[in-house]
């Protein structure tokens, strides 16, 4: 609508041959002022529809590129988001093999220990009066 009501417009048709002619939208409705039906019969209405077949065209290529400009957004985005993903999956949440190591070796330790002082409380002389 805007490429319709601009400054191109009135050039376009001020080239054409009719300076004089008004382009408006009232309502969804193309308005053509300062004409009249001869004007239009004898070449005006081509002109104009050569005009507004140039702005369709304009703002299908403005679609298009943008179509385009989203369409490679979303395709980044989606490889962005399988690189994250797989990142994450490749995550884990284990003991290390040292920190195994290192438990076992703890809890060895403990059981020496307990079975050591369960040794000394057998070897006599605990729990005598």
């Amino acid at each position: 609508m805007i490429e319709i009501l601009g400054s191109e417009t009135r050039d376009f048709l001020a080239k054409a041959g009719y300076p004089t002619v008004e382009v408006t939208i009232s309502d969804r409705r193309l308005e053509i002022a300062n004409t009249n039906l001869e004007e239009l019969r004898d070449g005006l209405a081509s002109v104009l529809a050569d005009c507004l077949a140039d702005i369709s065209a304009g703002v299908r290529d403005r679609q298009d590129a943008a179509a385009v400009v989203f369409q490679n957004a979303a395709v980044s985005e989606n490889a962005r988001t399988a690189a994250v993903t797989a990142l994450a999956e490749s995550v884990t949440f284990a003991p290390s093999p040292t920190g195994q190591d290192s438990a076992g070796a703890e809890a060895n330790r403990v059981r020496s220990d307990r079975a050591q002082i369960n040794d000394w409380t057998d070897e006599g002389g605990h729990g005598r009066s």
